[in-house]
């Protein structure tokens, strides 16, 4: 059986302008094709986070699965239309704005979490001093960690507030948004190397627990993959995202564009 979900809008909002990423200006962004900065994919996965705990609550962040795929930008201040169908259990996620597809995933909520072991991953601390990227950063079998970050208090009210979060679970129950937990896998990238114009093109995340506002973040990643594909260079991360050291949050996939190739302007 098919059901179709209450579609989302989203007066989306560029969370970063002022970042390190100039991918997020809109002067560079025009270097690479676009036509202004890009909202931060991070930001765009928390959008579409938002239909499948409206749909299975507190149950789907303390074990849910969700995988999302950027396609094309979304822009600052334009519509984001997130819809959403549910057909056996596998609920079917698109963003669109502007006319145009930008975001394709799916969520579901398995019967329980797997588990994970975190000796397994390798407590790695960022590096002391970042250097500029080059083929060394990021070495397939390397493992790296983050700068620990929490949002507590008005962070992480300011967080919900940055990505148009309306649900009242996360104020109501005390919980971090898992939408966090994605931008603690940029931190491996930007904590580890000093990075140009950057691209998160897609994530896999299966949620192991439920976050709490104010959990100190970290992550422990190895390098899966690094390549070269149509001129872009990409990395891959496999990781687990850390609550204050020891509780397992998050086993997450993450692709991105370190290097993308420059072009005209659309």
């Amino acid at each position: 059986m098919t059901s179709r979900l209450e579609a989302y809008r989203v007066s989306a909002y560029n969370t970063a302008k002022l970042s390190e990423n100039k991918m997020h200006d809109d002067t560079v962004a025009k270097r690479f094709g676009f036509s202004g900065g890009l909202v931060p994919g991070v930001d765009v996965m928390a959008y579409m986070m938002h239909l499948p705990v409206k749909r299975w609550g507190r149950a789907f962040l303390e074990r849910g699965l969700i995988e999302a795929r950027f396609v094309k930008p979304v822009y600052d201040g334009e519509v984001a239309n997130v819809s959403g169908e549910e057909s056996d259990g596998i609920l079917s996620i698109e963003v669109e704005s502007r006319g145009q597809l930008c975001a394709t995933g799916s969520a579901s909520l398995p019967a329980s979490a797997p588990s994970f072991s975190i000796s397994e991953y390798v407590k790695t601390a960022a590096v002391n001093e970042r250097k500029p990227v080059d083929a060394t950063s990021y070495e397939p079998g390397k493992w790296l960690g983050t700068v620990p970050r929490a949002w507590a208090g008005e962070a992480a009210t300011e967080y919900l507030t940055d990505v148009r979060e309306r649900d009242p679970i996360y104020a109501r129950e005390g919980l971090g948004h898992p939408g966090l937990l994605q931008r603690v896998m940029n931190k491996v990238l930007v904590d580890n190397a000093i990075l140009g114009p950057w691209i998160h093109v897609g994530s896999r995340m299966q949620l192991l627990s439920a976050a709490k506002s104010g959990d100190e973040l970290t992550a422990r990643a190895k390098v899966t993959g690094n390549y070269e594909k149509k001129g872009h260079r990409f990395v891959e991360l496999d990781a687990l995202v850390v609550a204050n050291g020891r509780t397992p949050l998050a086993h997450c996939q993450h692709i991105a564009i370190y290097q993308p190739r420059e072009q005209a302007a659309a």
